[in-house]
């Protein structure tokens, strides 16, 4: 599986919080998935992304 951060980022830091095995901070400090979503990670993932306060983030196949 794979996992998107869409424009709308405000930093927080709530889904490399959740789940720093698939998401970082870049060079702008602004989220983004780095690592695909494995099976060990994925219900860490879709924390990250249920808890994202502005919804950018979307995880798909």
């Amino acid at each position: 599986m794979k996992a998107k951060v869409n424009e709308g980022c405000i930093s927080c830091g709530t889904c490399v919080a959740a789940c720093p095995e698939v998401f970082r901070f870049n060079e702008e400090d602004l989220a983004e998935a780095y690592a695909d979503v494995t099976e060990e990670v994925q219900e860490s993932a879709e924390e990250a992304r249920d808890s994202c306060p502005v919804a950018v983030i979307d995880i798909f196949e």
